[in-house]
């Protein structure tokens, strides 16, 4: 059966949400459920002009991602949905442990706000992820990083929601 419009939102909105969930609780396998498992689905990342591609790649992504910030946490501030996609802004928050773009570990707390967008398969697969892409300032990370006294650290997202 193909979903409505409204069913595929609702199947969206159910996969982001253990998507998420898994991601805070660093269940890789988990997260990885909710990707369409094969050659199709990538993980991008625009500031860095990467992109990690089928479900190898996702996997590698995650892997160096939770190298460099093991205890990374995102919290959800807006949610966008249309069928076959959906965007959230997130804060995300995390302690630098391990290599970044080339910069060593510093121990430095990370705080940047992000734009995720999730596209999704279609019939019987529009519960599941084709690809995350992400978008953020990647110069505010990297300022962070540095430990730079005036880096910013976003626009208070989370604190406009609560």
């Amino acid at each position: 059966k193909i979903p409505t419009n409204v069913e595929r939102i609702v199947l969206q909105r159910q996969c982001i949400v253990e998507h998420m969930r898994a991601e805070n609780a660093h269940e890789w396998d988990a997260v990885y459920d909710t990707f369409i498992r094969d050659e199709r689905a990538s993980y991008d990342v625009i500031p860095m002009s990467a992109v990690f591609s089928g479900i190898s790649g996702v996997k590698d992504f995650y892997a160096a991602f939770d190298a460099a910030f093991p205890d990374f946490q995102l919290r959800n501030s807006a949610e966008y949905d249309v069928p076959g996609c959906s965007i959230r802004e997130v804060t995300v928050t995390a302690t630098h442990r391990g290599e970044f773009c080339g910069i060593a570990a510093t121990g430095r707390r990370i705080c940047f706000e992000l734009a995720a967008f999730y596209n999704f398969g279609d019939g019987a697969e529009a519960g599941h992820l084709l690809n995350e892409r992400v978008y953020f300032d990647l110069e505010t990370v990297l300022r962070q990083l540095r430990g730079e006294a005036e880096a910013p650290t976003g626009v208070g997202l989370l604190e406009r929601v609560q």
